[in-house]
């Protein structure tokens, strides 16, 4: 069956996975188009740094750039046939449509691998990756519920959790009865709580976080050296500059109500993939505008922003997982303490570290994390 994709298309029943092609309608990027021509900039603070979220004159260049100086503008639909050159999917799980790009490999002797994205990421970002992974892996890329096309959410609730059990009734349904997961930020996350399921045939977690804090053991302390009180530091200034958690950890609509209305504010919220503009960020604006026309063009960072109210209103008691997981951390990241990640996890077979790239890593150097997926996985 073979879908023209707009929003709010569905799969007709549980069992059925339905071919779809993604074209937004023209209105919408007209619409888009002239949003942006009338964009109202908020008065900058005095020099115009960082230190106070987005600054002004960024925002004026990236809009400059989404315009385009040449009169092009931003070319979405050259995005679209990128996207489309993959098989795009939906299938419905749990009540919820959900979104998914399915690429098998041609090697007999390939494994089967998830690739979940990040927040405020999509599967866009892995994309890219496809053609330097299928030599070894058939790749399923599938979308949160309430991220991009995994749209309308029809239920709260959805955990990350929750997330990741129907992730696994998604590569049951497409005939892995064996799979491993890679993922970043949220990613990272359903990456662990497939780890914590632990599913007959699960083969692993390759993530590039493991978000293990202090518990207030003053033993957890013993041997940490420079390298561990840095990391300590590094993880107090992303609290301290991350106030999009808060926000949308307790009124995720409100800032949503914002967002549906402006495609500035979308790109101005999205201020992480600039790691809060530190200046270590690898991603390149065209990468940050692409997701930025995309949650605006799906209009679901409204739904996307739930994921932190969900989880930090969920009920859980701590866990240790058992299924076998590998961690990559990059230099610019979030830094993941090795003793503080193996008193969670009791099975972590392979850590690496690498000397360039952060947060999205996928996007900022997709042939290191590939490489490392491959050792994970070989």
């Amino acid at each position: 069956m073979n879908t023209q994709v707009s929003t709010g298309i569905s799969a007709k029943s549980n069992d059925e996975i339905s071919t779809v092609t993604v074209e937004f309608p023209q209105a919408d990027l007209d619409d888009l188009r002239a949003r942006l021509e009338r964009t109202r900039f908020a008065p900058s603070v005095p020099g115009d740094s960082w230190d106070y979220g987005t600054p002004t004159a960024y925002l004026a260049d990236m809009v400059e750039r989404w315009l385009g100086s040449d009169g092009r503008g931003f070319d979405w639909r050259a995005v679209e046939a990128r996207i489309n050159a993959v098989p795009n999917h939906l299938t419905e799980i749990d009540g919820q449509v959900i979104h998914f790009v399915h690429v098998p490999s041609s090697n007999p002797d390939a494994k089967a691998l998830l690739l979940a994205h990040t927040y405020p990421g999509s599967f866009l970002e892995f994309l890219p990756m496809v053609d330097s992974l299928t030599d070894e892996f058939h790749l399923v890329i599938p979308e949160m519920p309430g991220f991009g096309l995994s749209t309308p959410v029809v239920d709260t609730g959805w955990t990350m959790k929750r997330v990741a059990a129907a992730y696994d009734v998604l590569m049951r349904r497409l005939g892995y009865n064996s799979y491993g997961v890679h993922g970043s930020d949220g990613g990272a996350m359903v990456g662990r709580e497939l780890a914590l399921l632990n599913p007959e045939g699960f083969l692993g977690a390759h993530v590039l976080q493991l978000f293990s804090f202090p518990s207030g053991d003053p033993s957890e302390f013993e041997g940490f050296g420079p390298k561990e009180y840095a990391a300590l530091e590094h993880m107090q200034w992303f609290q301290s500059v991350g106030g999009y958690n808060a926000m949308n950890g307790s009124r995720p609509q409100t800032i949503g109500a914002a967002l549906a209305d402006s495609p500035v504010g979308t790109l101005a919220y999205s201020e992480l993939f600039e790691s809060f503009g530190n200046g270590t960020s690898l991603v390149t604006p065209e990468q940050v505008i692409e997701q930025a026309t995309y949650y605006w063009l799906t209009n679901t960072y409204a739904s996307a922003a739930r994921y932190h109210y969900e989880e930090a209103h969920a009920e859980r008691e701590p866990e240790i997982t058992q299924g076998r997981i590998g961690v990559a951390v990059f230099k610019d990241d979030f830094q993941t303490i090795r003793s503080l990640a193996e008193r969670d996890n009791a099975n972590i077979q392979h850590w690496s570290e690498f000397p360039e790239g952060g947060h999205f890593a996928a996007l900022e150097r997709p042939d290191v994390v590939a490489a490392d997926l491959k050792a994970f996985f070989a």
